[in-house]
């Protein structure tokens, strides 16, 4: 079986292959790229035009075609350039997943414009650290995001506010409707392969989020090694005699958009492929697992992809083994690796589909491997080979190559790393040294070219696809008069993956839904310790006077919390 992978792999990435591998020159480094990808994310919005008639956007009871999105992307697109977007300046989005998400994305990029995408479950001083740190010119809100912005107008300068699905807009706030109302044709722009395409915030270790630079080259070749991998699979069924599976020939490719779109998994993962590929993609207000199975019985989806507890929570609902789910061909998702027994759970209860999962970061632009189906089933616990575009190593402590199998900390080098981060040179210094992305990860590669995360170098909690740095939540629980000292840690959830817990000493008396009740004022909800154990003395520290976190973690008992 491997032994085929590899021989599929060298055929569909030689020269004059569809995915041949090709290296350029960008910022005076040589990365691998694919030769044969669109120069930019315009060129892939503009592709999807010969599907005109095709369902594109789905939400509730709305739907757009293809066409009809490319109406609306190229109203917002002018309406842009009247308010003075030009190549290179920033146009935030802060709005839960609804359709106007992906319309405002797709006119931006296509004009050289930058998206900054903006956590939606962020509270102000989040919000307005992003916006200070951004400054974009335009910032399109849904209800729930607009109150708080306005509410804080006199924080945020020369910011032109759009109000989506609201029927009561404030005078200085833009209404959406006028907007599309406007019509017009695409402009025409040229948009630069190396330029930046969107900013995506991640938390930070020192607790500021860090904006990462995703560019145009990075987010196609990502829709480039995701279509790659689904090729190696299709060639080596071909070549067991396999018939492809029946609704792939029947079906046009429908996702279920789980996760926000403020991220890579749904953005870039999810919405970027199939709208190359034609693809419908069907929004939800919020997850829940029995409103999916309705939508994948009729909508007829074909992939879903989110979290891990997203996957579980769907083959254990009630209404599973009475709700068609034949459609589904792919089953898994990223943001937390799936565990060994839900790889088989997946491969035994969904008939038509297989699991899938993929490795990634925000600073890889989507994707670094993927596994699924024979090969996630024989390697539950690997998330697969590095795709084709990627160089990969693991180094110890002396940043010197380990040999295989031993592990150490991923690096990675490729089209899909970040430029870096926006204002932060010196986080961008640390993260990326000649092309080469510190992934924090510690994993170690197997002989087949697996790969295998085992731990990771960052302080941070990983909760339902979130990464919640420690030092955020430390940060906004030290805020609080009454606490001395405080460290946050991991706590392992079967749900979550993991929950954030925290060890508190305090220096007069607070209850832990004070605690909580001030953190919400700083920081948003998820991030928000599920677990806190009080001190009744200060907590230990090693010679450095560093927190002792492992031990702690060891040593506190869950039913202790509160």
């Amino acid at each position: 079986m491997y032994d085929q992978l590899r021989e599929v792999w060298t055929e569909l990435t030689a020269p004059g292959a569809p995915f041949e591998i090709t290296e350029v020159e960008v910022r005076g480094i040589t990365i691998k790229t694919y030769a044969t990808a669109p120069s930019s994310l315009r060129e892939v919005w503009l592709s999807s035009s010969q599907f005109a008639d095709r369902d594109y956007l789905v939400y509730e009871d709305e739907r757009w075609t293809y066409a009809e999105a490319h109406r609306d992307v190229a109203a917002v697109a002018n309406w842009l350039q009247a308010q003075g977007v030009r190549p290179g300046d920033h146009v935030a989005i802060a709005m839960r997943n609804y359709p106007e998400w992906l319309i405002t994305y797709w006119a931006t990029v296509s004009i050289g414009g930058v998206v900054v995408g903006m956590n939606a479950w962020w509270v102000w001083p989040e919000m307005a650290f992003a916006l200070t740190d951004a400054k974009p010119k335009v910032l399109v809100c849904d209800a729930e995001r607009l109150e708080p912005v306005l509410a804080n107008r006199n924080e945020i300068d020369d910011v032109t506010l759009v109000a989506v699905r609201m029927s009561d807009v404030p005078r200085d706030v833009v209404r959406w409707s006028d907007i599309i109302s406007l019509g017009g044709e695409m402009p025409a722009v040229t948009v630069d392969p190396d330029g930046d395409a969107c900013i995506f915030y991640t938390s930070g270790t020192t607790g500021q989020p860090k904006g990462a630079l995703l560019t145009h080259r990075g987010c196609v070749a990502n829709i480039l090694s995701l279509g790659f991998w689904a090729a190696v699979l299709g060639a080596l069924a071909e070549r067991k005699g396999q018939p492809p599976q029946d609704p792939a020939t029947t079906l046009t490719p429908a996702a279920l958009v789980t996760t926000p779109l403020f991220h890579v998994t749904a953005n870039n993962c999810v919405a970027h492929g199939n709208t190359l590929a034609g693809g419908k993609l069907v929004h939800m207000y919020k997850w829940d697992a029995g409103a999916a199975l309705k939508l994948i019985e009729q909508e007829k989806i074909t992939v879903l992809t989110g979290v891990p507890v997203m996957a579980r929570e769907l083959i254990s609902h009630p209404d599973f083994a009475s709700t068609d789910t034949s459609s589904l061909l792919s089953v898994g998702g990223g943001g937390a690796q799936l565990q060994p027994d839900l790889v088989a759970k997946i491969d035994a209860s969904v008939a038509s589909a297989r699991p899938n999962t993929g490795y990634g970061m925000t600073e890889t632009c989507g994707i670094i491997t993927s596994i699924s189906a024979d090969f996630f089933v024989d390697k539950p616990d690997s998330c697969g080979p590095a795709l084709p575009v990627y160089d990969v190593k693991c180094v110890d402590s002396d940043d010197n190559t380990v040999a295989q199998g031993e592990v150490g900390e991923l690096l990675v080098k490729g089209a899909q790393v970040i430029r870096g981060y926006l204002n932060r040179e010196e986080a961008t210094e640390e993260s990326i040294s000649d092309g080469w992305l510190r992934t924090g990860d510690i994993a170690r590669i197997d002989e087949h070219g697996f790969i295998y995360i085992v731990d990771r170098v960052k302080d941070m909690v990983l909760r339902g696809g979130e990464n919640v740095y420690c030092a955020e939540v430390e940060n906004a629980i030290f805020d609080h008069p009454a606490v001395a000292e405080t460290t946050v840690f991991g706590v392992p959830d079967t749900r979550l993956g993991e929950e954030v817990g925290a060890a508190v000493y305090l220096s007069t008396d607070a209850s832990a839904e004070d605690i909580r009740a001030h953190c919400r004022t700083l920081i948003a909800k998820h991030k928000i310790p599920r677990y806190i154990w009080f001190a009744s003395e200060p907590l230990p520290k090693n010679a450095n006077g560093k927190f002792m976190k492992r031990e702690l973690r060891e040593t506190l008992d869950v039913a202790d919390a509160v």
